[in-house]
């Protein structure tokens, strides 16, 4: 089984195991296959380690995936909350951030719902 970034790659054609990393999705996995002279349909337990090696090295120069986006992430979102724009409130609230409506569907930002008792007369 292949390793990469902290990986266990499945034995799946080479682009489709690739998006199993953080921060790869199927373009840039065609493109790091490319790069790499690797054909797309081979599996990836068909590779050689010096495939392999060389699909580790672009990703390691290349890409930044796995712990360090998840990082950069975070610390994206934190920046937006502590200069408390509107998109930083929208996160701080666990309310959709891109305007999506929430009259209706906002379910998973918003959680399970909570009833709220109807007013008495």
């Amino acid at each position: 089984m292949a390793r990469i970034a902290g990986i266990d790659l499945p034995n799946k054609h080479v682009d489709v195991a690739l998006t199993y990393i953080y921060g790869i999705g199927r373009s840039s996995a065609i493109a790091i296959c490319k790069a790499a002279g690797v054909d797309t349909e081979r599996r990836v337990g068909e590779l050689s380690s010096d495939e392999l090696n060389q699909v580790r090295q672009i990703i390691e120069n290349d890409y930044t995936v796995e712990g360090r986006l998840r990082t950069q992430v975070s610390l994206n979102i934190k920046r937006l909350m502590d200069i408390g724009s509107y998109r930083g409130l929208r996160h701080r609230k666990g309310l959709p951030v891109r305007g999506q409506q929430t009259r209706t569907n906002a379910r998973t930002r918003k959680g399970k719902r909570k009833t709220v008792a109807g007013k008495k007369k």
